[in-house]
């Protein structure tokens, strides 16, 4: 069986790593370098580093820091955050990422997922979706959560996986940051339409959040999370020995 990911999520704005609540209200944590370097020697499967700010603002993501930033894991890097063009993925990947998320940039421009998978194939393309309850449906929103696109999310992530993104990472706004658990039913509703790995992301607060996760929702490929790991609350390699304890397969160092 293949074994789950534990994956810490890096939110970047003007080089420094930030964490807020239901995407609001972003307060200072670390050095993206520092914890970076941190995560990947402490067992982290993967890592996902997003400039926050860089769709909303209009510009092109920060490659100063990014650069630098890949220089110090020696694990998977998914990056994103202003990627609107397949040129963007080409900077970015030649920055040293592994993967590349795509979020605002494909909501303009759905075409950008097919056009980036035939170049660098799918496994490197990623399709972020920050989703929120709306009249009972849910809404993919853009701009880092601050605009309601009035798309439904799950037919959003059933045409982008059909045109070429090879993984799916749920942002839940509805759970980000309250620490209540992972938005199982939003996420049931994924893996329902689509036969890529998911990410789940937004709302873990302990391990055992993680746990419920993949005992409920076996699809799900990889659970991600900020606040939890950035502040010490949870520490990543007992959070795997606590999954595998539960018959979880995990990958331990």
């Amino acid at each position: 069986m293949i074994a789950k990911r534990i994956i810490p999520c890096l939110d970047v704005k003007n080089g420094r790593v930030v964490k807020g609540v239901n995407f609001q209200g972003l307060s200072d944590v670390s050095s993206p370098v520092e914890l970076a370097r941190y995560y990947s020697d402490c067992g982290a499967d993967e890592l996902v580093f997003y400039d926050i700010t860089a769709s909303a603002e209009g510009r092109a993501l920060f490659t100063d820091i990014l650069t630098e930033t890949a220089a110090t894991v020696f694990i998977p890097l998914t990056v994103g955050g202003g990627i609107n063009t397949v040129e963007d993925f080409d900077r970015v990947l030649k920055c040293g990422a592994d993967k590349v998320s795509v979020n605002s940039g494909a909501i303009r421009d759905p075409s950008l997922i097919r056009q980036a998978a035939e170049r660098y194939g799918d496994q490197c393309v990623v399709l972020s979706v920050d989703a929120k309850r709306v009249d009972g449906t849910f809404h993919v929103f853009a701009k880092g959560g601050r605009e309601d696109t009035g798309m439904d999310a799950i037919q959003w992530i059933r045409a982008g996986v059909q045109n070429g993104a090879g993984e799916i990472v749920l942002n839940s706004i509805d759970t980000d940051g309250v620490k209540g658990g992972f938005d199982l039913e939003m996420l049931q509703a994924v893996c329902e339409v689509v036969d890529v790995p998911v990410i789940a992301s937004g709302g873990a607060g302990r391990a055992e959040h993680f746990v419920t996760l993949f005992e409920t929702l076996p699809k799900v490929d990889a659970g991600l999370a900020a606040s939890i790991f950035h502040f010490g609350e949870v520490s990543i390699p007992e959070l795997k020995r606590t999954l595998a304890s539960r018959g979880i397969p995990m990958r331990l160092v």
